[in-house]
């Protein structure tokens, strides 16, 4: 499948860079579901892991192949080292996509070869032609990328791409690892590439970039004008350290803006065409699927999916939308998905309202999750008057995708006020079956609710986040409650959502400490266990 010259390919790369955030660790069945929005939204290409790292890498790029990569689908993509193994795995893994991409890496900056790889030019220059062409030997899609291509000496890297082209590099990636170029610096990356490698007609450019100095999208805009065609990204950004490009900000700014952008695709100014294959419909909807699945709020004040990117305080805003939207909006908020927060059903409504309002949402439940959720509807529906499809949104995913049930919480009740002591009692159903219950005094609710649940459940960690969301607005509004959890390096995330907030609260505990519980149980021997591998090329 060659990819159209005259339009922007989004690559994203949520599943693999997206998921190196602290805490951002996904299952399989998560992945998949995202994996499953992705192509709903529109991705061109989907990293769907690094398949050597571990068993459940292999295991979640091999079942995105499958069941997402369909001939109808989006490419599936499995990132790899330039070593045998690397490939080799990514190539099996992908075996079941119909469009499947193996993406190769080996860095090229003098300051990784002499500390990290102690290799010289010319040896990295032979591994990256033969590893292209290892790669070649499994899938005809192959992406070749040279690590801190942004600190790397250009002359250098004009000769590995000619090379790693000629092996067979369908695309060409210049990652800007470390997020340390400007626009103007970058933009001059890539008209050097294309006015320097002589074979660089037989490949798409990508560019994949992380946001340390805030410079991640702009560096991409300026690469699209100097020949750049494919856009590595991540929804809400996420990624190491600052994180990635962010997806929904890339395809705004080239919706918003493609009269600007439409003459360096070689296209009429004026053209209406989108220069993405983006359902930009969708990005509300997966923006906030990867946030709770990840644990990963977004920040209010973030462009496009943040909660305030469509509100207006300021009279003099207020005054100009009402006399027209164009005086402060540039986009219109419905363009994401995000609708006008209309009711929708009520506690009468039935199971298959329930289910068809679910189904329009996007949403596709099995029959335990679609009872799971219709329950927690009816719940809530008792104690609100009003329904709204973010509170659908809320109550679906409280309901999928939750860790395995190792602990329950049958019972949280509290005790607190300005002259009383904060008291909690609790009752879990232990991973035996067994009922406990414990009581605790804490600084407020939550906190003894904490420690009266770390009372039964007795697994050493150390609260590092709290934070909690109104889901819509009004004193019986859901809220949503995350939280993110320490064991040694590892960080593990819960979420719930409640009108009442100390049950939310609670809920969020038992889930973050049911990933923690099951991620400290001893692995099913299953022969020999992959190696764990460092994947520093961002």
């Amino acid at each position: 499948m060659k990819p159209i010259q005259d339009r922007i390919i989004i690559f994203d790369t949520t599943l693999r860079d997206g998921e190196q955030s602290p805490g951002a660790t996904l299952n399989v069945d998560e992945k998949l579901t995202i994996a499953r929005q992705l192509a709903r939204l529109g991705v061109d290409v989907i990293e769907a892991g690094f398949p050597f790292t571990s068993p459940g890498d292999f295991e979640a790029v091999q079942k995105i192949a499958q069941l997402v990569g369909t001939e109808d689908g989006p490419i599936i993509c499995g990132l790899a080292r330039a070593t045998k193994k690397d490939i080799e795995a990514a190539g099996n893994a992908l075996k079941p996509a119909a469009h499947a991409r193996i993406h190769t890496f080996i860095a090229t900056s003098d300051i990784h070869l002499e500390y990290k790889l102690k290799k010289t030019r010319a040896e990295v220059l032979a591994i990256a032609e033969e590893m292209v062409a290892y790669a070649k030997t499994f899938v005809e899609d192959v992406e070749f990328s040279p690590e801190d291509a942004g600190r790397s000496d250009p002359e250098f890297l004009y000769q590995v791409l000619e090379r790693a082209i000629a092996a067979g590099a369908t695309t060409v990636n210049i990652p800007d690892t470390v997020g340390y170029t400007t626009p103007s610096e970058f933009g001059a990356i890539i008209r050097g590439i294309k006015e320097n490698v002589p074979n660089i007609d037989q490949a798409i450019i990508s560019v994949h970039g992380h946001n340390d100095l805030g410079l991640a999208v702009a560096n991409f805009l300026e690469a699209v004008k100097n020949g750049a065609r494919q856009l590595e990204c991540t929804i809400n950004g996420i990624g190491e350290r600052a994180g990635n490009a962010a997806m929904e900000e890339l395809v705004m700014a080239l919706h918003v803006r493609r009269q600007y952008f439409n003459p360096f695709l070689g296209r009429p100014a004026d053209s209406e065409a989108p220069l993405t294959n983006i359902d930009t419909r969708q990005i509300y909807k997966t923006s906030r699927l990867v946030s709770s699945l990840t644990g990963m709020l977004v920040q209010p004040n973030k462009a496009i999916v943040g909660a305030n990117a469509f509100s207006h305080e300021s009279g003099i805003h207020q005054d100009g939308i009402l006399k027209n939207k164009l005086t402060y909006e540039i986009m219109d908020a419905q363009s994401i998905g995000l609708t006008q927060n209309q009711i929708v059903l009520g506690k009468l409504s039935g199971r298959h309202a329930f289910q068809t309002r679910l189904k329009e949402l996007g949403f596709e439940l099995s029959e335990t999750e679609l009872n799971n959720a219709f329950i927690k509807f009816k719940t809530v529906a008792d104690k609100k008057k009003e329904i709204t499809d973010w509170d659908l949104e809320s109550i679906v995913n409280d309901e999928i995708q939750q860790p395995p049930e190792m602990f329950r919480l049958e019972l949280v009740q509290v005790s607190c006020g300005d002259r009383a002591r904060p008291t909690a009692t609790v009752t879990l159903r232990t991973p035996a079956g067994e009922e406990l219950t414990d009581a605790a005094i804490g600084t407020g609710p939550v906190d003894a609710v904490y420690k009266a649940i770390n009372r039964v459940v007795n697994v050493p960690n150390q609260l590092i986040e709290f934070s909690v969301q109104s889901v819509t607005a009004g004193i019986d509004a859901l809220g949503e409650v995350t939280i993110r959890l320490k064991h040694g390096e590892r960080v593990f995330s819960g979420r719930s959502a409640n009108t009442d907030i100390i049950v939310a609260s609670a809920h969020a505990y038992v889930n973050a400490l049911n990933r923690l519980y099951v991620a400290l149980q001893p692995a099913p021997a299953a022969g020999e266990a992959s190696q764990r591998a460092t994947a520093t090329h961002s």
